[in-house]
């Protein structure tokens, strides 16, 4: 098998809106009440997953769950045209496009039985994100129903798992064995932690992974505290590089001789604080970016905001002009997700596996995400207010958009999950 990673984005779906639903994400609660473009949304997405072609990557795509979600809603005894404003909204989120979100993934070079591991997140410390699973189960189970891979559903509440935005991994070549790192939060703070150790300890044991090169790590209190709900606000990891900020986790000296330890050709790369405030990192996402291996060295892909921040960019150039393992800088626009809180790593998850296991549906060209444009700027919303998502003929041009979508890409049997 030729195994190479390959990085699956969420399509921004036609529900996009800015309802401010997620507590301690401060971009989604600052834009609150603003009028979201899906469309546009949904055409910077698109053009992100192009520019990945054009760097050589391998490039997957998710497809937007079902919203309003009528199902999630029958288990409160409500319907959409009956529901409060509040579950409205939770109902109708667009969430799932940040597909960083949607599982932790181990590849087969980490397992005990030489299988890609799954495991789909629960996301139950958010209302609107908490009926994500389901569909997002559906779909991975058909994208990856090859046996290479084995497909788990979530961890049980109470224990958070937020996916792979909580997980990173080192290794000598995205084929070899790796390092995993599961990284949670404590409860406490003004905002949620929104991973749980236990969730993480019950994944590391489903996929087989072996407990010597398994880390089990605290994100900084303050970081949480400052609105890096994530650890993908405030670090990164590619390979033999890790890419994090000074005050990412709350015992960096530990981590950082546990990475040694086990693999002492690791790049450990840390932004200071005293060039890069916390304030600074989660405003632009630096972090957030997808940390990738190209032909001619690693590349950060980052997002607009990251550019515009003159201490950030700053850094990243005196990075390169270093000559640190980082070696190119590209920037892409996705102004519609930073603004819901999702930069370009929160709309992508890492798959190691030979793309031939994978159902082609979900694998991407050039051609292919023309026919997705095609869609999105006939059948996506050009705006959506938040005042109007109770709007029945709102409602319908978002399910027949999707059901469009779905059909097109012949994956109809998507449409009800």
């Amino acid at each position: 098998m030729t195994m190479v990673e390959i990085n699956f984005d969420g399509l921004i779906g036609p529900s996009h809106n800015f309802a401010g639903l997620s507590p301690g994400n401060l971009a989604a609660t600052q834009h609150a009440g603003q009028v979201a473009r899906p469309r546009a949304a949904a055409l910077q997405g698109i053009a992100k997953m192009r520019a990945n072609l054009d760097l050589g990557l391998t490039q997957g795509i998710f497809y937007p769950l079902a919203r309003p979600d009528h199902r999630w809603l029958e288990t409160l005894s409500t319907t959409y045209d009956g529901a409060d404003p509040h579950l409205k909204a939770r109902a109708l989120s667009a969430s799932a496009m940040w597909a960083a979100n949607a599982a932790t993934v181990s590849p087969a070079p980490d397992t005990r039985n030489g299988r890609c591991h799954l495991t789909v997140a629960n996301l139950v410390t958010m209302p609107h994100r908490s009926h994500e699973p389901h569909g997002t189960l559906a779909q991975l189970r058909t994208a990856f129903a090859h046996p290479a891979f084995a497909v788990h559903p979530p961890i049980p509440a109470p224990f958070g798992d937020e996916g792979a935005a909580n997980h990173m991994r080192l290794c000598s070549g995205h084929d070899a064995p790796g390092i995993e790192i599961f990284v949670y939060g404590l409860p406490g703070g003004p905002f949620p932690a929104r991973q749980h150790r236990d969730a993480s300890e019950a994944i590391a044991r489903a996929h087989g992974l072996d407990p010597a090169r398994t880390l089990f790590v605290q994100q900084s209190a303050a970081a949480i505290a400052a609105g890096a709900f994530h650890n993908d606000v405030v670090a990164v990891a590619n390979e033999r590089v890790l890419l994090a900020h000074e005050l990412a986790f709350a015992d960096k000296d530990q981590v950082y001789a546990d990475l040694r330890r086990l693999m002492p050709e690791v790049e450990i790369v840390e932004v200071p604080a005293a060039r890069v405030s916390v304030a600074d990192a989660i405003a632009s996402y630096l972090f957030n970016a997808q940390l990738v291996s190209l032909d001619d060295g690693m590349g950060l892909v980052l997002p607009e905001e990251a550019r515009a921040n003159v201490a950030v960019w700053s850094w990243l150039q005196d990075h390169v002009a270093g000559n640190g393992p980082i070696r190119h800088l590209h920037v892409v626009d996705v102004r519609e997700s930073m603004s819901n809180g999702g930069g370009p790593a929160c709309l992508r998850l890492r798959v190691v596996a030979d793309p031939v296991t994978v159902d082609p549906r979900f694998l991407v060209d050039h051609a292919r995400l023309d026919r997705i444009a095609s869609i999105v700027e006939s059948c996506w919303p050009q705006t959506i207010d938040p005042a109007s998502i109770g709007d029945p003929a709102l409602i319908a041009r978002i399910e027949t958009a999707r059901a469009t979508l779905l059909t097109e890409v012949d994956l109809a049997e998507l449409i009800t999950t």
